[in-house]
């Protein structure tokens, strides 16, 4: 599966040597020189990291790092060579995978790589598994939503249906209706669901 590891580091030593290991372990590498090179390009939709310097010319790593946490962005490692441990603490608090400084052994930024491409392909799935939730929730009819959560609390189609002051007949027919629309196969698979949708 394509990837990409995104390297921001303002020394450019640094930048080509990390191209060179990643690129011989068969990773593919995009280099910036600062967070705002990094923030312009137009990132592919695939999985991938970011190798995140603290100490950039425009913005501090760790105020970039806070910047992306509402978006998108990939998971982050942190490579520095000024390193403490305030900062590691402050990162690896903010989702940081991990908190390297230079200079460090090839095999440990290989496996930081590696574990934070795969943290980020398990979230794009989980983000792709509830997308495909909200769109079959959406298919749902007004009176199909006002049912589904009366499912999920567990009450009998007799309680549903004077919940609603509607027939058993008619609760029944629609308690068929959001099985069928949401594929749920059981009503724990219908909880988990309305779980994920953030519906009680």
């Amino acid at each position: 599966m394509t990837h990409f590891v995104y390297v921001v580091d303002d020394d450019t030593d640094m930048r080509e040597a990390l191209a060179d290991l990643l690129s011989a372990a068969e990773r593919n590498v995009v280099t910036f020189g600062s967070a705002t090179e990094y923030l312009a390009f137009p990132r592919p939709d695939v999985a991938a990291c970011l190798v995140l310097d603290l100490d950039l010319p425009d913005i501090h790593g760790l105020d970039l790092q806070s910047r992306l946490a509402d978006g998108t962005h990939p998971p982050i490692v942190f490579l520095t060579g000024y390193g403490d441990i305030p900062s590691s603490v402050r990162a690896l608090k903010a989702g940081a995978v991990d908190f390297l400084t230079k200079p460090c052994r090839d095999g440990a930024l290989l496996e930081a790589v590696d574990s934070a491409i795969a943290r980020d392909r398990e979230a794009r799935l989980a983000r792709a598994d509830t997308y495909m939730l909200e769109c079959r929730f959406a298919t749902l009819s007004p009176r199909e939503r006002d049912v589904l959560p009366l499912i999920v609390r567990g009450l009998l189609n007799k309680q549903a249906a004077a919940t609603l002051g509607i027939s058993e007949t008619t609760l029944q027919f629609h308690r068929r209706q959001v099985f069928a629309k949401m594929q749920a196969g059981s009503v724990a698979e219908l909880v988990r669901m309305s779980t994920r949708l953030g519906i009680g």
